[in-house]
């Protein structure tokens, strides 16, 4: 016990003094009875070495040099609105009470390192709302059982907890709403190897640190019990996070990365970063354990709370989770990242729900997702990213589903998204795999889009790529396999077009509707014919044998503009005769004769795009009319005005031209079998001559 100076009372109280000059007052391997009592008053610098205290030192509006307790036990400390000109220290020190700092204003650095600060009675185990410290807090490697409680904290350096133990299962494991932090906010491992370790809510809303956020090989496991109810109508509220920085801002970095791993949610929402977020090698893990995070295996999922919830958070650097493995949703709505968002060979799991929710994402560089294993539904839809969306070997699985109906989800979604470069869903190391649906309508690639040796739907599917309305400069589509499923190019646009016949035996039905493409990445030679007839073989498959004038018009108009005119007309006759065999298939009792009138125009005109060949036709029926009419007798005039002799080639050539009159026609009356032979000469000739003109026509009109 304390020696009692003479201006002590004998009431078992250590009462105050004041002293007119600083003084250190130093006491050891003491056991201090009564209360401490330097309330309201100003004191000397006080050091306590190995001591204990029989009730808890009273400090409040006290105003001291500064206060140590080292290696001691104390029931509890009041110091509220403490006034202290140095450091405050409690140094390897237990606690079996409150540590109470509220209002408290410390001139120097409060030090908790390797201290145990035990609650008693539900009270929080350090109480220091609205603690000012003009130098840092440091507790690294403090053991809590209870709240750790800084609302409005005020530190003009660092804020250390690294290797520190905060167990508060029932609320806070550390309440920061509002603090502020001159330098970096650590909950690291710390030099000797202890990471921080907390049970309960990291709770920093509204948090301004000027430095580092760093939680860099942290474990973080949510509360158990929940002392308030969990909001029932609130869709965005996450009831077992262990993270909380909602509207926080960090100038530097947030790092959660290097075996940092939590069993609840991460929350940073409408929160700014000025340097970058770190995940990398990072585990959130809403399994339980269950989670493999491998394709053959559990099959866990859907989770029903979201593992990364960053709606709305503004991110200046990177956003790197490289070889991070997620168990449930991450949402990433209306996030904004300045540089590059880095997912490369990292697994995101929520088997049938969402894995990643990035409604109007935007990244300032690129979005690498390589190698990557997605249980879930990848939804980018309205997302903007300057340079390249590269998901180059990755492997898109076991899609979500709609509640409403039950209908499967995309595999990767990108409706109207923006993306300033390439799109790369190609193979890498491995085939890039989609499971479900692509879906890429409206959407817009600055360059290029590659599907070369990807595996493209399942049997479960009945859409394997949607890109109405998609707009890119090149469109690589040599996959590894046919899509197993539909796809839909309708109105699409490209500038040059690759492709291989899996592509085009797809499972199910390719739309091609005003799909435009200006050429194709390996053009067709002028004496190539058998290419044109392979890719037809290609166009009637994809269409199912079904007939559609746009496909074919396209393609013929992409060879006319390469100056290919030979294998245009192909394709325009091919598709008259897809057209004529669709009429025939949909009419019942016509159906010979159109089949009949297009192998006619086929073979004689090539539906008007072979006008050579008419010319050729009526040269041979000059030839057969001529033989006909030089084989009869002289026939009996029926004018008598005209004087010429019986001529069967003029007569003939009267016959098949209709314009031109020579005179013979009209000249002599034909009767029996030849007078049908002249009528239907006369029908030919009309036929053949229109042919003629009009394919002449044409020809002048393309040259012009």
């Amino acid at each position: 016990m304390l020696k009692r100076t003479a201006e002590q009372e004998s009431n078992g109280v250590l009462r105050r003094r004041k002293l007119t000059t600083p003084a250190v007052q130093r006491w050891t391997d003491r056991y201090i009875t009564g209360t401490l009592d330097l309330r309201n008053t100003e004191f000397a610098l006080l050091e306590f070495e190995r001591c204990r205290f029989e009730q808890p030192p009273d400090l409040r509006q006290g105003k001291l040099a500064g206060i140590e307790f080292r290696d001691c036990a104390l029931p509890g400390l009041e110091a509220r609105n403490l006034r202290a000109d140095n450091d405050l220290v409690l140094l390897r020190t237990v606690v079996q009470g409150t540590v109470d700092l509220t209002d408290a204003d410390v001139r120097g650095t409060l030090v908790l390192r390797d201290s145990t600060l035990l609650s008693r009675n539900g009270r929080p185990a350090l109480h220091g709302d609205r603690l000012q410290l003009a130098g840092a807090l440091l507790a690294a490697r403090v053991h809590a059982r209870g709240e750790i409680r800084l609302p409005g904290l005020r530190s003009g350096g660092n804020v250390n907890f690294a290797g520190a133990d905060l167990h508060n299962p029932r609320g806070f494991a550390l309440n920061g709403n509002g603090m502020q932090v001159g330098g970096n906010l650590y909950f690291t491992v710390c030099p000797q190897g202890n990471p921080f370790r907390s049970v309960g809510q990291v709770f920093l809303p509204t948090a301004r640190v000027e430095s580092d956020l760093s939680m860099r090989g942290a474990r973080l496991k949510p509360r158990t019990e929940h002392s308030r109810a969990v909001p029932p109508d609130d869709p965005f509220f996450d009831p077992n996070a262990t993270l909380v920085a909602d509207r926080s801002k960090v100038d530097g970095n947030v790092n959660l990365d290097r075996g940092f791993t939590s069993t609840g949610t991460i929350r940073i929402v409408n929160a700014t970063v000025g340097g970058s977020l770190r995940l990398s090698q990072a585990k959130v893990d809403l399994s339980g354990g269950h989670e493999g995070f491998v394709e053959l295996g559990a099959k866990a999922g859907p989770y029903s709370d979201r593992a990364l919830h960053l709606d709305g958070t503004g991110i200046g650097g990177n956003l790197d989770a490289r070889d991070a493995r997620i168990a449930g949703q991450v949402r990433v709505v209306d996030v904004a990242v300045q540089g590059s968002a880095l997912l490369d060979r990292s697994v995101i799991s929520n088997r049938g729900g969402d894995a990643v929710e990035g409604r109007r994402f935007s990244v300032g560089g690129n979005l690498d997702a390589r190698a990557v294993l997605l249980f879930g539904s990848l939804l980018l839809s309205g997302a903007k990213i300057e340079a390249n969306l590269d998901l180059r070997g990755s492997r898109l699985l076991s899609p979500g589903v709609y509640h409403r109906d039950g209908s499967v989800k995309p595999s990767l979604d990108l409706r109207v998204a923006r993306i300033g470069r390439d799109l790369i869903c190609a193979a890498g190391d491995e085939p890039f795999s989609a499971h479900g649906e692509i879906r890429l309508r409206r959407a817009e690639v600055g360059q290029v889009t590659d599907f070369t040796g990807a595996e493209l739907g399942n049997s479960h599917n009945a859409m394997t790529v949607n890109a109405f309305g998609f707009q890119t400069q090149e469109l690589r589509l040599a996959v590894a396999g046919p899509p197993r499923g539909r796809v839909d190019l309708a109105h699409a646009r490209c500038a040059s077009l690759a492709d291989n016949a899996a592509f085009w035996a797809a499972h199910g039905r390719i739309e091609l509707e005003d799909f435009r493409y200006e050429t194709l990445a390996h053009p067709i030679d002028l004496d190539d014919d058998e290419r044109v007839l392979v890719r037809l073989s290609w166009l009637r498959r994809g269409l199912r044998e079904a007939y559609s004038p746009g496909p074919y018009d396209q393609f013929a108009a992409m060879l006319r503009a390469a100056g290919n005119e030979e294998h245009a007309s192909t394709v325009l006759v091919e598709k008259q005769r897809r057209r004529y065999a669709a009429l025939a298939d949909g009419a019942r009792f016509t159906a010979p004769g159109i089949r009949l009138w297009s192998w006619l125009q086929r073979a004689t005109v090539g539906y008007g795009y072979r006008p050579t060949r008419a010319l050729t036709w009526l040269l041979a029926f000059l030839v057969i009319g001529t033989i006909w009419f030089f084989t009869i007798p002289r026939p009996p005039e029926s004018n008598t005005d005209d004087e010429l002799m019986w001529n069967p080639l003029l007569y003939t050539l009267d016959l098949l031209v209709p314009i031109v009159d020579f005179g013979h026609k009209n000249k002599w009356t034909i009767g029996g079998l030849s007078q049908w032979i002249s009528a239907v000469f006369i029908a030919l000739g009309w036929i053949l001559a229109t042919t003629v003109a009009t394919g002449l026509t044409r020809l002048l009109r393309r040259g012009s």
